[in-house]
């Protein structure tokens, strides 16, 4: 974890600015292109669920801005952020959430979330020092979801990323997509960084081998 010089950050202004807005919080929905994680997960008998949020948890790992995190009222830099997904056991209604470090590999981390979700007794399993590194998953899978919202403590320094998908649905030209949305804090991310965010999920669901 770095510390940032805000005297010389490049976001020192645009970070002031919307430090004065009094709800700097913003979400954005778009399509994802996932016929080949759809493909992928099911010729390997893995969960399409925990693969995708694998895969997001990379790219947003691999933009630096979705990494900033406010302690103590500095600015810093996270090595990495921590997936943290609801889920639901076979036939139940009530849902946990389940908190686990990345794995190396897709199915590495799609075995590892299953057996942590089976095994998990609580609704709630988080170590309360990592808190801010998280990254909040969740799912829709019963309609194709276009817009959302997200329930919250209000705190403008939580920077923490809320990321939900719906259903994957045909879109009429042999393809399955879904809506994605991305909350986030103004005062860390622009739609340029949404923008990278996508554009990596996007190449590294296009770059898997059914």
């Amino acid at each position: 974890m770095q510390k940032i010089d805000r005297s010389t950050w490049p976001r020192a202004e645009k970070f002031g600015f919307f430090s004065a807005v009094s709800q700097p919080f913003y979400s954005v929905t778009f399509r994802v292109d996932v016929t080949n994680l759809h493909a992928y997960t099911k010729q390997r008998g893995l969960s399409f669920y925990y693969a995708l949020v694998y895969l997001a948890t990379n790219a947003v790992n691999a933009v630096e801005n979705f990494r900033y995190t406010i302690r103590d009222g500095e600015v810093w830099l996270l090595d990495k952020r921590i997936p943290s997904l609801t889920d639901l056991k076979p036939g139940s209604e009530q849902f946990h959430i389940v908190t686990l470090p990345q794995e190396e590999t897709l199915e590495q981390f799609c075995a590892a979330a299953k057996a942590r979700s089976e095994a998990q007794a609580h609704f709630l399993d988080q170590d309360d020092k990592e808190l801010d590194a998280l990254i909040y998953f969740s799912c829709t899978p019963w309609f194709d979801l276009t817009a959302l919202t997200n329930e919250r403590d209000f705190d403008r320094d939580d920077n923490i990323p809320r990321i939900a998908w719906g259903k994957y649905v045909p879109d009429g030209a042999g393809r399955e997509t879904l809506g994605m949305s991305v909350e986030v804090n103004h005062r860390f991310l622009d739609g340029i960084h949404l923008g990278r965010f996508y554009q990596t999920l996007q190449a590294s669901i296009d770059a898997l081998e059914p």
